[in-house]
């Protein structure tokens, strides 16, 4: 039986029994990104008879930060999720992907991005196919379950700077309040000042998923406080067997001995560990530079290095062809 697409933009919809253990492709993250202001989730489902066999979801944010013009881009994480192994993975992610790219530049959106591919050369030929152009990305995971603590694997000058941070006062706690989830963005948002190219979502965004996938077990805001002041955080989501770093940062100008961004991700980690997960990554850690402050920060959790693509459809089509001679 010849696949069928299904494409959905409001959550109303939705089958209200979509299996799959991906939180990137979820239900529960279209509702999320649905209720929020400023994003438009696209949903695009591959069915076999009653039967799901993928499903792919895509965010389109209304503006991109730093650029003079309100471009739209639509995000998707990973190649989505493929269900079935009755049905060949690269047949079914190129239908997908033309569908949802189809989709996303007909709803206005000027870029789309596929980022965090777990392997680097997942859905090539279809991306190639397709007009993409790939950039190459790095990044870092640590495997948890082959150590006895998470913190076996830190050079010794990583285990240092914890245990100073610890030792002048500062605690790391799950946030569990809208007060402490509000400070921590506040927080966040004057760490990530002056970062063009790093992307910050809405504080809507951040009250939201806290109240959506908090309860689910899919994400933990950890804040890192020196008294009552909050000075460091981390946000850590879940998915299948794999926790994501997925944003930190701390005031490390003004609170140097506590060293906050450290503490944010190792309490990320250490729970992480706690709860069973197998691998902890940090999402985002840049461009294979020679040198890189934050890669080589991360690294020193432990974590190995990995290499992977990031992969772009812009309009006008010939901009695609020209980054991709560039990039190549």
């Amino acid at each position: 039986m010849a696949l069928r697409l299904t494409t959905y933009r409001h959550s109303t919809a939705l089958p209200a029994d979509l299996p799959g253990e991906s939180t990137f492709h979820s239900a529960a993250a279209f509702r999320l990104y649905e209720s929020t202001p400023g994003y438009a989730p696209l949903l695009v489902v591959a069915t076999d008879g009653d039967r799901v066999v993928a499903r792919m979801l895509g965010v389109t944010s209304n503006r991109v930060r730093h650029l003079p013009m309100p471009f739209r881009r639509c995000v998707v994480w990973g190649t989505g999720e493929h269900l079935s192994s009755d049905h060949d993975r690269d047949h079914v992610f190129a239908l997908m992907l033309d569908r949802l790219t189809a989709e996303a530049l007909r709803g206005g959106a000027a870029i789309v991005e596929f980022r965090h591919l777990e392997q680097p050369l997942l859905g090539y030929k279809a991306f190639r196919t397709s007009g993409y152009f790939a950039v190459r990305w790095l990044r870092v995971r640590n495997s948890l379950h082959s150590v006895a603590q998470a913190e076996d694997r830190f050079t010794a000058t990583r285990l240092r700077e914890v245990q100073a941070g610890l030792k002048s006062g500062a605690t790391v706690t799950e946030a569990t309040t809208e007060a402490e989830v509000d400070a921590f963005v506040h927080m966040l948002r004057h760490a990530y000042r002056g970062r063009a190219r790093r992307y910050f979502p809405t504080s809507d965004l951040f009250a939201r998923m806290r109240r959506v996938l908090t309860e689910q077990g899919l994400m933990r805001i950890f804040v890192v406080r020196l008294g009552e002041r909050v000075i460091g955080g981390s946000v850590c989501l879940y998915s299948g067997t794999n926790a994501y770093l997925w944003f930190s940062g701390g005031l490390y100008r003004t609170h140097a001995r506590q060293y906050p961004v450290v503490l944010a991700d190792y309490g990320a980690m250490a729970d992480a560990k706690c709860r069973g997960y197998r691998h902890f990554e940090f999402i985002d850690v840049g461009l294979p530079y020679m040198h890189h402050g934050y890669r080589e920060f991360a690294l020193r959790f432990g974590g190995q290095q990995l290499s992977t693509r990031r992969w772009y459809r812009l309009r006008p089509a010939w901009l695609n062809r020209l980054l991709g001679w560039l990039h190549a």
